[in-house]
């Protein structure tokens, strides 16, 4: 992972003007409605598609949707490092971390997943100040403690009917991992490259990543109910291309840690979700955890006072 520390301009429109804040705000709202929307779509589609075969048919409508947009706007130009990055965050954030958060849900509530991740934005931090020598803090390491106590009180909470659970939880936790690292990388390009050109690039790099679930796709696809199958294009075309797409435009105009706390909004929006269509709520303990996890990373964003230096006294 490497970082760029040439100072850039702030980004602008086409026009050459500063893009308006509304813009951002109604990014950042659109991808947050939709990623906890897609917590309850895979929660309610876990009997009729497998893990792979949900993120293999998510990916290629995203993909396909992403394409006809992308491709109206000219043909994107990523350096050799740039296409290194895009494959990264294709494998990691449209693969493995579709595969394994399906995976955990199907274990696992929706609200509890919701939860689990929102551990990211510490990682995010802590990866910042790791790779992009930003200052690891006394209040990021509490925070970091803090965090991941809550997702322990989540882990037994969510364990007790059995093992497979925790199995869930650690799949949350690996969709964490990946969707941290790839928001690092994919900071630096969308400076360059734009929002729609990146997500279309990425999404049909973990579409391919994914083509070896296609014969299960098949089989479960011929099998399913139509309201199936609409749910699966709905992720493919509203949290898939869509939220990636506004986030990714969100990044451009925000700080990666700014961006992060926003998400903090996604475990409620999702378990009032669950709560109306799926009829289900996660353990009260979940709810301790989450907030301990959300108090953690509350810790870890905070910065240092620093003392006000006194001007000299004339003599």
């Amino acid at each position: 992972m490497t970082s760029t520390t040439t100072p850039t301009s702030a980004p602008t429109t086409a026009d050459g003007t500063a893009p308006a804040a509304w813009l951002s705000v109604t990014a950042v709202a659109v991808t947050l409605v939709f990623w906890a929307s897609a917590f309850v779509a895979i929660r309610h589609l876990g009997e009729d598609f497998s893990p792979g075969a949900l993120s293999l048919g998510r990916l290629l409508v995203g993909a396909l949707c992403l394409g006809v947009v992308a491709l109206s706007r000219g043909v994107p130009r990523p350096t050799g490092r740039e296409w290194v990055s895009i494959v990264a965050i294709g494998v990691l954030w449209f693969g493995v971390y579709n595969v394994a958060l399906n995976e955990g849900e199907h274990r696992i509530d929706a609200g509890t997943a919701a939860m689990l991740i929102q551990v990211s934005p510490v990682l995010i931090a802590f990866l910042a100040a790791a790779f992009l020598h930003e200052r690891f803090t006394l209040y990021l390491g509490i925070g970091l403690a803090l965090a991941f106590g809550g997702v322990g009180l989540i882990s037994l909470a969510t364990s007790e009917g059995g093992g497979n659970d925790v199995v869930g939880v650690l799949l949350c936790l690996v969709s964490a991992v990946v969707y941290s690292v790839s928001l690092i990388l994919q900071k630096p390009l969308v400076a360059r490259l734009t929002a729609i050109h990146v997500t279309w690039l990425a999404c049909t790099i973990g579409a391919l990543a994914c083509l070896p679930f296609v014969g299960q796709l098949l089989d479960e696809a011929g099998d399913a109910p139509a309201s199936s199958i609409f749910w699966v294009v709905y992720l493919g075309v509203f949290p898939t291309a869509i939220a990636f797409t506004t986030y990714a435009y969100a990044l451009r105009h925000m700080s990666a840690s700014s961006l992060g706390v926003t998400t903090y909004l996604v475990p409620p929006i999702t378990i009032v979700m669950g709560l109306v269509l799926l009829d289900e709520t996660p353990p009260t303990m979940a709810y301790v955890g989450g907030a301990l996890a959300l108090v953690g990373v509350a810790v870890a964003r905070r910065k240092p006072r620093t003392l006000a230096v006194e001007p000299p006294q004339p003599s």
